[in-house]
C-alpha cells in the first residue's frame, strides 16, 4: 500500500511538472519581427513583449483638425497633403505575455482600446505595463494623444508557412520589395513574411485612364485577385504610399475561394481591399490605415458568402461598407463582418450603401468594437440611392465608444445615384448597441409612400447610458411598423 502511494505521488510529480514546463512554455511563445534596413521607424514609443523589441512603424493618419479632416476628403488632388502621424508595431503571441511601452514624456494617463477588454495599464514613469493573454489589435493612447496614437497588431502564431521554392506561391520574404501591378491566378498563393515590406509603386510604362471623379490618373490594382483559389498571407505590410492619390486599388478581389489573412496595408490611394461579383471570400485578422481621399477599408460590391473577421481599420473613407453599384452584376447576400476594432475618421463604420442597384439581403454586423467616431456621416447605416431592396440586415453587439450621429436609415437621391426610381428598405434590427456621445441622433427617413423603411427593430439600444425610447428617434412619415424593446 505505502509503495503504491508512493508510486501515485510520483506520477502526480511527474506530470505536475511537466504541466508546469508547458504552461511556462506556452507564455513564452512570442515571434517579433525584425523591420527591414531602409525602413524609417517611429520615435515616439518604445515597445517590448517578453524582453523582446518590437519595431514601431509610422503610418499617415487623418488629422485632429476637423477642417484638414474634411479638406483631406473632398480636395481628392491635395489629399495627400492633409494628415499626422500615427504608429503601429506587430508580433506573434501564443498564451499570455507582458506588454511595455515607453514614450519620452512623464505619463500621467493612459488608456488601452477597445475598453471592453478590460485592459487596465500600470503607469511609472513614462512606461506603461500591461499584460495580454490572447492575440488582439490594440490601440493605446497616452496623456490624451488619440490621433497619433500606438496601434499594437498581436496575431497568434503562424502555421503552415508556405516554402519559398513552391511554384504555386508568390514568396516575399523578409526586406523590401516593389510591386505594380500583380496578378494572381489561380490556385496560388501570395505570401508576404512577417519583417517583409512590398511597396506598391507605379512604373513609367503602366497604361492609365482617367478618373471621372476627381481627374487623377488610375491604374489597375497593385494585387488583382482574378480566379479561384488564391491566398493572400502573411504577417508583413504592403504599403502603397510610394503611389499617387485614386491611383490604384491595393488588393482587388473578383473570384471564388479568396482569402485574404493577417497582414497589415498602409496608406491606400483609394478604396484598399473592394471585392466584386465574388462568393467564398474571407478576410481575417488585416489590419488597414489610411488617410487619403476615398481610401475605403473593405468595399463588398455585388458578391455573396462574404466573411470580414477580427480586422482592424482606420481609414479616412467608409471602413465596411456593402454596395450592388454595377446593374446586373450580381446581389449582395450572406455577408458577415465579426469581431472587428474600427476607427471611423470621416465617413461611415458599418454601413449598406450608396450605391444599391441589385437587392442586398442578409447581412449581420456583430461583436465589433467603434473605439472613435468623429466623422460627419453615421456609424451604423443603410444609405439607399438606387432602386433596389435592401432586407434583413442586423447590426448586433455594436459597442460604440464615441459617436456623432450614430444610426440611419435613408432613401433619396445623391451624387451616387443611377437608377431613376427609389427602392426600399426592410426589416432591419438593431440589438444590443450600445454608443457613447454628443449629440448621438438616430435618424429613419423614407422616400415616399412608394419607397419607404419598414420593420425596423431596436432592442436593447442604449444611449449615453440610457435605453433608446420612442422620443429619441426622429423619423418621417415614410417608416412602417418601429419596434423598440428593452
Amino acid at each position: 500500500m505505502k509503495n503504491k502511494i508512493l508510486r501515485n505521488c510520483f506520477i502526480f510529480m511527474i506530470v505536475s511538472f511537466f504541466f508546469l514546463q508547458g504552461t511556462k512554455a506556452q507564455k513564452s511563445q512570442v515571434t517579433v519581427y525584425p523591420a527591414p534596413h531602409a525602413e524609417v521607424l517611429s520615435t515616439a514609443y518604445t515597445v517590448s513583449v517578453s524582453g523582446q523589441t518590437v519595431p514601431v512603424y509610422e503610418a499617415k493618419v487623418a488629422p485632429s483638425d476637423e477642417q484638414k479632416r474634411w479638406k483631406a476628403m473632398d480636395d481628392k488632388k491635395n489629399s495627400a497633403d492633409y494628415f499626422d502621424t500615427g504608429a503601429f508595431g506587430y508580433f506573434d503571441m501564443q498564451g499570455s505575455a507582458t506588454i511595455i511601452v515607453t514614450v519620452p514624456a512623464q505619463i500621467k494617463k493612459a488608456r488601452i482600446l477597445p475598453s471592453s477588454y478590460g485592459i487596465i495599464p500600470v503607469i511609472k514613469g513614462n512606461t506603461i505595463t500591461f499584460p495580454l493573454n490572447a492575440p488582439k489589435n490594440l490601440t493605446v493612447e497616452i496623456n490624451g494623444e488619440w490621433i497619433r496614437s500606438l496601434h499594437i497588431f498581436v496575431n497568434p502564431l503562424e502555421t503552415d508557412i508556405p516554402q519559398s521554392d513552391d511554384p504555386d506561391v508568390i514568396y516575399f520574404g523578409p526586406g523590401v520589395h516593389e510591386i505594380s501591378n500583380l496578378v494572381v491566378g489561380d490556385h496560388k498563393t501570395v505570401y508576404i513574411a512577417g519583417g517583409a515590406i512590398v511597396r506598391a509603386i507605379i512604373k513609367p510604362e503602366e497604361k492609365f485612364s482617367i478618373s471621372g471623379y476627381s481627374g487623377l490618373r488610375t491604374y489597375g490594382p497593385s494585387i488583382d485577385l482574378s480566379g479561384k483559389n488564391i491566398t493572400v498571407r502573411g504577417r508583413g505590410i504592403l504599403d502603397a504610399s510610394g503611389c499617387t492619390t485614386h491611383s490604384r486599388n491595393m488588393i482587388s478581389v473578383s473570384g471564388s475561394n479568396v482569402v485574404i489573412e493577417g497582414i497589415i496595408l498602409r496608406d491606400s490611394p483609394t478604396w484598399t481591399i473592394p471585392i466584386h461579383e465574388s462568393d467564398s471570400v474571407t478576410v481575417r485578422n488585416v489590419k488597414l490605415i489610411g488617410y487619403r481621399a476615398n481610401s475605403d477599408g473593405i468595399d463588398i460590391c455585388n458578391s455573396r458568402n462574404v466573411t470580414i473577421e477580427g480586422c482592424f481599420l482606420r481609414t479616412l473613407d467608409d471602413l465596411i461598407v456593402v454596395k450592388t453599384p454595377k446593374n446586373g452584376k450580381g446581389e449582395s447576400k450572406h455577408i458577415i463582418a465579426k469581431d472587428c476594432v474600427l476607427w471611423n475618421q470621416v465617413a461611415h463604420a458599418l454601413s449598406i450603401g450608396a450605391e444599391i442597384t441589385s437587392d442586398i439581403d442578409d447581412v449581420l454586423f456583430t461583436n465589433c468594437d467603434i473605439i472613435h467616431d468623429q466623422g460627419r456621416e453615421w456609424s451604423l447605416r443603410v444609405y439607399h440611392t438606387d432602386a433596389a431592396k435592401v432586407s434583413n440586415v442586423r447590426f448586433e453587439n455594436i459597442r460604440i465608444e464615441e459617436s456623432i450621429k450614430c444610426i440611419s436609415l435613408s432613401i433619396g437621391k445623391a451624387v451616387w445615384s443611377t437608377d431613376q426610381q427609389q427602392g426600399h428598405i426592410q426589416d432591419i434590427t438593431f440589438r444590443n448597441v450600445q454608443a457613447v456621445g454628443e449629440p448621438l441622433t438616430v435618424n429613419l427617413e423614407g422616400f415616399d409612400v412608394d419607397h419607404d423603411i419598414r420593420n425596423v427593430l431596436f432592442q436593447n439600444v442604449v444611449l449615453n447610458g440610457k435605453p433608446l425610447d420612442e422620443g429619441m428617434v426622429r423619423k418621417n412619415d415614410f417608416v412602417k411598423n418601429v419596434t423598440i424593446k428593452p
